[in-house]
């Protein structure tokens, strides 16, 4: 009885406190002198009703008076505590936080929806009254990343999600990516340093007093390194930061022993040496400063979220890189080096003599890659279609002219003998310089080149490439790939010349383009390179192909584009785009490294002209091929286009056509009025693609186009009309399809020289004389493939007969006795007794003579 009444009575005072918790915000915040009043008149308040309680028991709760002193007393030696209302809503959120990680552990995507909106909620009501907390930017960065992690899996795993957590993780993707981008910033921090992050809050709890961790400013006498005079920067050990010259050497030493390690704070590295470089007074220590500030800015992009640096740190580096080499340009007593020792004294600076060279330790050309790199990573991941990505292609031409500028200072280095400078470098950055300038009409590689050497100090020149003959575009590409296929070897060297037939090709020089492609026989080899020189051949292997369509070339423009559109994967081989099916095997990882070699949009090849071009040279091939099966069925074999084929039977088995609204539909379109002899309306259909538009003289390739159909359209009707005539006059095939008469007898002639047509051309009366007997009709074809088929037939049969009987002679010759099977005689005895009767059947009913099979045989 005293436990049920205590617990009562210890209810009713929890409830309650509680209840004062809620509604005491105001209270927490008064003085601690009114909380002691408090205190003290509810303390008089419990006397009071304790008295009056202990006044009014009767009967059996007199009894019970010292078992509710001794619990009362046990109650007050227990300590009471009292929480305030934000600890408690910080209790609310750390719970629903618990309660996120448990379902992420049984992936129920259903339970994290629902809980992250009861987070989002309560964190809205703490961040009214104060800052973010810092476990909710720890659960939102940890959740996108699993969901990213969960999407990677269900991409690659063949077990699926139900249908409510697929749900759940739809909803989810869309409530992350709308909530965490207007936390980007607090989860940039977290991701940077994850320890630091969250042991920042746990020193604002332990010591509320130092709210913030920046230096203070102390004020001292004869100090000036400060903002202000008579100011210095104070750290966290109370030390003070002097940025003087003499103590340059000591700040890079220990930032450079701190890079790679955790806890590392990159930004506050940069800013270090930002004030460095400013009160750096000799070259050797601005030098320096340059080399290391660069490779912390470069550091600094391995510990974002992104994957690149960002437009105004990269501007920052290349600004830099350039005042690097105008510093290495004017002393030139000092180079760098990848092979230079280290100096190991931080008092005093080297002191070469008056002709050494001073060796610094560093690399212009993997600071020039890097930045290269960078530009390429950015584009990748910016949309192409907006103004951003014109303004981050803009800074293109900077890189270029400080790759050009960089090319310059390694062809000083080589021409000093002591340095015994490697070739590498410099075919590096040519290779650099060739990649930017191959893909580039050559007006705009003009400008480009133009604008660099502008940039660059009128006394520098190149050895390679010299400043007056940079106006020439053909020839500075020619002279870049000569120079790296003398002077490299293997990747670099076949890369220099793939470049160079893309250009030739690019600029409509065919035949060279051929021949160089051919001559090299990269197709034999090119197996054996890496992935993006692999791609490159593809690129150089499509643009061959359509620089052969622009000089009327159909056949070889066809059979050079068959390789990479024949496929099916135009996206995937050329790198502009990742194509992800349903049953592929292909892990995160590779996925990942898929999407890092995708090539920027402005170096793509549009896949839809690509497309029309290959299906546009493909039916003007395979309609007159498909008319002349009709007569020569030894022809039916032969495929020109795979690819073509399926699309046009696809076409033909639909009950209704409307009118063509893409590509494929015109090129279908126009491939069964061409076989159907209307010529006209084929070229309409072919000319009427919008997509000529975008290439290079499109009124030219239009009229080369009609002139091409007009032609196939000749060999199509003769093909398919030859066994109708005995003779056919030329002025009418030229009236016909709005042909020359010297243009149709050229076509006829060309057409008897290949036995593609048994006909004669009499030019005394301009007709063509057919021979009849050698072509064969309609009917005629038919019964030659069914004949054809039918040995084949037999041929198998006999195959099949060997292989059961294994050479047995008389196998299905059974000879019919009573109780054996008769036949249409029935079972034994009755087969016997007909034959009794009738006297016509042999013993035991009709023989079996092998059916089909026996016949076979005995044919």
């Amino acid at each position: 009885m005293s436990r049920f009444f205590t617990a009562g009575d210890s209810s009713s005072e929890s409830s309650s406190s509680d209840e004062e918790s809620l509604y005491g915000d105001e209270e927490v915040e008064e003085k601690s002198e009114d909380e002691s009043e408090e205190e003290s008149e509810e303390e008089e308040e419990q006397d009071e009703t304790s008295s009056s309680d202990e006044g009014d028991k009767t009967g059996v709760n007199k009894f019970l008076r010292n078992q509710e002193s001794s619990e009362e007393s046990e109650d007050e030696d227990k300590v009471t505590i009292v929480k305030s209302a934000k600890d408690k809503r910080l209790e609310e959120l750390e719970g629903v936080v618990k309660l996120i990680d448990n379902a992420k552990k049984i992936n129920d995507w259903s339970s994290i929806s629902t809980e992250f909106d009861k987070l989002n909620r309560q964190v809205t009501k703490v961040a009214a009254q104060e800052k973010l907390p810092k476990i909710y930017v720890k659960t939102i960065a940890e959740l996108e990343d699993f969901m990213n992690d969960t999407i990677a899996m269900q991409k690659v795993s063949t077990k699926k999600l139900n249908a409510t957590n697929a749900r759940g993780l739809n909803a989810m993707k869309q409530k992350i990516k709308r909530n965490n981008r207007d936390h980007a910033t607090e989860i940039e921090k977290y991701r940077a340093d994850k320890d630091e992050y969250m042991m920042s809050e746990e020193d604002e709890e332990v010591q509320p007093v130092e709210k913030t961790k920046k230096p203070k400013a102390v004020y001292t006498d004869g100090i000036d390194a400060g903002d202000d005079e008579g100011f210095a920067t104070v750290g966290r050990g109370g030390k003070t930061l002097q940025y003087t010259p003499e103590s340059i050497l000591k700040h890079l030493r220990s930032i450079i022993e701190s890079r790679g390690k955790k806890n590392t704070d990159r930004a506050e590295q940069i800013r270090i040496m930002e004030k460095l470089l400013e009160v750096a007074i000799t070259p050797y220590q601005t030098i320096r400063v340059l080399l290391t500030l660069i490779s912390t800015r470069f550091d600094l992009t391995t510990s974002t979220s992104t994957n690149y640096m960002t437009q105004e740190q990269w501007k920052m580096a290349e600004h830099e890189y350039s005042n690097l080499l105008g510093m290495l340009e004017e002393n030139r007593n000092m180079v760098v080096v990848e092979n230079a020792e280290e100096w190991e004294d931080d008092e005093k600076p080297p002191q070469p003599a008056a002709d050494e060279l001073l060796k610094i330790t560093g690399s212009i050309v993997s600071i020039a890659e890097r930045l290269d790199d960078e530009l390429t990573r950015s584009l990748q991941h910016i949309d192409p279609h907006t103004a951003e990505y014109i303004e981050r292609l803009s800074d293109e031409q900077a890189l270029y002219s400080n790759i050009l500028r960089g090319l310059l200072y390694v062809e000083d280095l080589q021409k000093i003998e002591k340095l015994e400078t490697p070739q590498d470098g410099a075919n590096r950055l040519v290779m650099r310089r060739l990649e930017h300038i191959y893909f580039k009409p050559s007006q705009v590689v003009t400008i480009l080149e133009e604008t660099a050497w502008k940039a660059i100090p009128s006394q520098l020149d190149s050895k390679i490439t010299p400043r007056s003959g940079s106006k020439d575009v053909a020839t500075l590409v020619q002279v870049l790939s000569t120079y790296l296929f003398v002077h490299s070897a293997d990747i670099i060297r076949a890369r220099a010349y793939l470049c160079q037939v893309y250009y030739f090709a690019l600029h409509d020089q065919y035949y060279r383009a051929r021949d160089m492609l051919l001559m090299s026989h990269l197709q034999e080899t090119i197996g054996n390179f890496n992935i993006n020189t692999q791609i490159l051949f593809n690129r150089t292997l499509v643009q061959v192909g359509l620089c052969a369509f622009r000089a009327n070339l159909v056949y070889e423009s066809q059979n050079t584009l068959q390789e990479i559109c024949g496929s099916g994967r135009q996206k995937e081989l050329l790198a502009q785009g990742v194509m992800i099916q349903r049953y592929s095997q292909v892990t995160p990882e590779q996925e990942k490294l898929e999407r890092q070699r995708q090539l920027p949009f402005h170096m793509h090849i549009n896949l839809e002209l690509l497309e029309c071009v290959y299906l546009t040279c493909s039916m003007l091939l395979e309609v007159p091929l498909l008319a002349q099966t009709g007569s020569s069925p030894d022809v039916k074999k032969r495929v020109i286009s795979k690819t073509y084929r399926r699309l046009l039977e696809f076409h033909e088995r639909q009950i209704f056509t409307g009118p063509p609204e893409n590509i494929r539909d015109h090129v279908m379109q126009a491939s069964r009025a061409l076989a159907a002899g209307e010529w006209k309306k084929a070229a309409d259909l072919i000319n009427s693609i919008k997509i000529w538009d975008l290439m290079a003289d499109s009124d030219k390739i239009k009229k080369m186009l009609s002139e091409q159909i007009q032609e196939e359209g000749l060999r199509t009707y003769l093909f398919t009309y030859a066994p109708f005539y005995d003779t056919l006059a030329v002025d009418t095939l030229a009236s016909m399809f709005d042909l020359t008469e010297r243009k149709v007898a050229a076509i006829v002639s060309k057409m008897i020289a290949h036995e593609e047509l048994a006909a004669a051309l009499d030019q005394v009366n301009s007709a063509i004389i057919f021979r009849k007997g050698v072509e064969l009709s309609r009917l005629q074809s038919l019964a030659l493939t069914l004949s054809d088929k039918a040995s084949g037939l037999i041929e198998a049969n006999e195959r099949t007969l060997e292989q059961r009987t294994q050479g047995t002679a008389n196998a299905f010759e059974r000879q019919g006795a009573q109780g054996g099977r008769g036949g249409r005689g029935g079972r034994g005895g009755r087969g016997g007794q007909r034959t009794d009767r009738g006297g016509s059947r042999t013993r035991g009913g009709q023989q079996f003579g092998g059916g089909a099979l026996g016949g076979a045989i005995k044919v």
